[in-house]
Parts: C-alpha cells; structure tokens; sequence
C-alpha cells in the first residue's frame, strides 16, 4: 500500500472513531484535553514541549519535527464523571428533586501521523475532538426549566507543514477544518398555560439544534537552547461557526410553528500553550506546562429565526481559562517508562455565571502513566487521572444571565476519573536514515 492511500485509510478510521465517540468536558467550559494518554500522565505538562510524544501536534504542531521518519499514534480516553445537582430546600421545584448523576460516560479518540521528507521538512495529519460535552439530568427534575439535556459534539482535522531551521529552531503551521454541533434541550409551558407549567412533571420541552463546518489554523515553535532543555510555544486559532438548525418546541410556545429554522453564530476561543521540559539526568526529564483558553470571546450569541428577528440566545459571557502544569517520567529502563503530574484548572465559570447545563469550576488534576517500549517500531501508553472539583454551588436569582422569574439555587457534587491508552507506531525502518540535507545554521 502506499504511502498516500495509507495515510488516507489511517485517517478515515480516525475519523470514523470520532464519529460515534460522545464527548464529556473536562477542559475548561466544554472543551476536551484528553487528546493523548501519554501527555495525560504528566496532568498534559509539557504537551507543547513533546511530552506526549507525536500527539502533543494538538497543542504544538512543531514537535512534528522531533519525530523521526514515518510514525503514527492512535489515543483514546475513557472520561467517567458523576455530576449531581442538589437542590435546596428553599427552591419552589425542591419537590421535583435533584437531577440524578447528569454526567455522561464517553469515550474520546484521537489520531496523529507524521512523515519526516527529509532532514528539513516534515508533513503531519491530525484528527481530533477538541469541544464535547453531554449532560443529561432526569426528564422531571427540579431545575427542568434550565435545562434537561445539552450536548455538543466537535471533529477536527488539522493537516501541518513542519520546518527543522536548524538544529535548536524548529516551527510549523496549518489550517484546521472543524465540524461543530450543538444540541439544548429545556422544558417549557404547556401550549396555552401559564409560564409556570414548565416547572410541572411532564412539561414538554424546547429543543435548539444546530450545525455547521468552520476553519482555523495551528501554528507553533520548538526551541532547543541547551542540549537537554526543549520550550514549545503553539497555537490554535478561532474558529467561526454559523449554526443552522431549527428551534422546535409544543405549537404556540415559540409562535405559530412548531419547529422555525434558526442561525447562531458561535466562535471557539483561541488557545496558547507553553511548555518546558528538562532532562535532569539520563533517566528523569521534568515538564511543565501552561496554556490559555480565550473563553471570554463567546460572549452571547443570538439565535437568529425567519426574518432575521432574535428568538432567543444562548448567554455564555465567560471569563478566560488558566491551566498550571508540572510532571515528571523516569526511565526504568530501555522498555519501561514511568510518569506522573499534577496540573490546578482556573475555569472560565464562575457562581455569577454558572448554569444547571455546565456547574463548572476550578479543580485539580492527578494523574499517573506508563509506556512499554514493545520493540522499536510498537510501544504502548496508560495513564489515570482522578480531578478534584472545588466546591460548587448554582444561584440562579435575579440578575444572573439564566433567570426566567424561578429563583433556582443548588449545590453540586462532582468528581471525574479517566482511563486512557494509546498505541504508537513507526511505519519506516529506524535502522534507515533519513537522506540529509543541508540545514540553515546561526552564525
């Protein structure tokens, strides 16, 4: 088989895995880390510097040009959160109850590959979900007139171009093609009734749905300013979607019809991350990390119906999101590699703005992993983490972006565990060196 309808194959099933995977944030907001199981061993310290290996291309696509020849790795988490709403007594609904567990097990892939052309240039092809979220309460619950059930679903492909300048710079750049889809689910008053029949068990329900395929870019560095010493700073850009969908709920709740076709326009922040990692001694290299989320960029996009006339919008107004990493991995020897990390999560929501459909908050990530070197083409990664939530709680009352005239205030109990895994490859023989070329060096 050849190298071009290989790499198309490697890239349709990637494709395809994403295609049924559900994703379940944990990332600031609705955003998914959980795009390498080896980075996930350290808390994702270091993921621009290489520590997760070919698959930190997601935060930095430069690193492509620290993987020699032809490789490809395919990751996979398994993200199992319990998030229960619980009302307090003094909310009007408390006889309705709490939502139950509203946390969605899913299972995240990803897939990178890479091919080295020479000593100067490499070419890379990722295949992604960087945005997923499920959250889906009792059908009857005391919070049903915020939300009953919400998803968003998200696949991104990301070919790169990278350049080795020399030998201690290093960049590379790259569009990006995202599909993104959106699904909100809420009850509202039975046809006829008054507003306050939305809280009653049985109410029917509004549901917005909307999709659409907007384009971006990933750019990065690799600096390399001592032997042992690698920073890499990357970035991946905005994206822009126009929704289109419908909204659709019991006839006369949203005027004459039934189900109306609506735009929204929605940007996904921007994101930057730096990374560090040091080699310490032949078997310890330490990694730290940082990134920013400009998650305050989506602001409150309005649902457009017929006409161009607002029907509703979707109030978001968050702040930006802050992610400190430090890890570490030890070489036990020439097959076994250990890691561990730890990593403290600002998020992007706080009380003001904290809805029943994301009770985010800031948390604290733990994390180990392990990689077994099988021979020198296959190796394998496992990695836990366990995040810790602050303590949460919802005040819906008024004032707050979400109020619909029912005061709704709530604590939340959460925690998150993920199983990850991964299997990396090199398809070329490592034995056969790549045909060099002469590299542009600094005088």
């Amino acid at each position: 088989m050849g190298l071009l309808s290989r790499s198309l194959s490697l890239t349709a099933v990637s494709l395809a895995a994403l295609i049924v995977a559900q994703g379940g944030a944990q990332a600031g907001a609705f955003a998914l880390r959980e795009q390498s199981a080896t980075a996930q061993g350290y808390s994702f310290a270091g993921a621009a510097s290489g520590s997760g290996y070919l698959s930190s291309m997601f935060w930095n696509p430069a690193v492509i040009t620290m993987a020699p020849g032809w490789q490809s790795e395919w990751h996979a988490s398994l993200i199992i959160p319990r998030v229960d709403i619980n009302p307090l007594p003094s909310v009007p609904t408390f006889a309705l109850g709490g939502s139950g567990d509203i946390g969605e097990d899913a299972l995240v892939p990803a897939g990178y590959s890479s091919y080295q052309i020479n000593d100067m240039f490499w070419v890379g092809l990722s295949s992604t979900s960087p945005y997923g979220l499920v959250t889906d309460p009792r059908q009857n619950w005391s919070g049903q007139l915020y939300s009953r059930s919400s998803r968003i679903f998200s696949v991104n492909v990301n070919p790169v171009l990278g350049v080795k300048v020399n030998d201690w710079f290093s960049f590379a750049v790259g569009p990006s093609l995202q599909y993104f889809d959106i699904r909100l689910k809420r009850a509202v008053p039975f046809p006829g009734a008054p507003a306050a029949s939305a809280t009653l068990p049985g109410a029917p329900s509004a549901i917005l749905d909307g999709d659409d395929v907007g384009f971006g870019f990933t750019a990065g560095v690799t600096i390399t300013p001592f032997a042992g010493t690698t920073i890499g700073i990357g970035y991946r850009s905005q994206v822009e979607h126009e929704l289109e969908g419908d909204l659709s709920a019991p006839f006369g709740s949203i005027g004459p019809f039934a189900r109306v076709p609506i735009t929204a326009k929605l940007k996904t922040p921007d994101q930057v991350t730096i990374g560090i990692s040091q080699v310490i001694t032949p078997a310890i290299t330490v990694h730290t990390g940082f990134e920013w989320t400009n998650w305050s960029v989506l602001k409150t996009p309005l649902v457009i119906g017929p006409g161009g006339v607002a029907v509703t919008d979707i109030p978001l107004n968050y702040e930006d999101g802050f992610f400190y990493s430090v890890g570490a991995d030890y070489k036990l020897n020439d097959q076994w590699t250990l890691r561990a990390g730890v990593a403290y999560e600002e998020s992007p929501i706080d009380t003001e703005i904290r809805s029943t459909r994301l009770p985010d908050n800031d948390r604290i990530w733990a994390s180990v992993g392990a990689s077994y070197q099988w021979n020198d083409r296959l190796s394998f990664d496992v990695a836990y983490t366990h995040i810790f939530s602050k303590e949460t709680d919802i005040r819906i009352l008024p004032g707050h972006q979400d109020f619909e005239g029912l005061p709704y205030l709530a604590d939340v109990d959460s925690s998150v565990d993920i199983v990850s895994a991964s299997l990396r490859y090199r398809w070329d023989d490592p034995k056969v060196a790549i045909p060099a070329v002469p590299l542009v060096r600094k005088y």
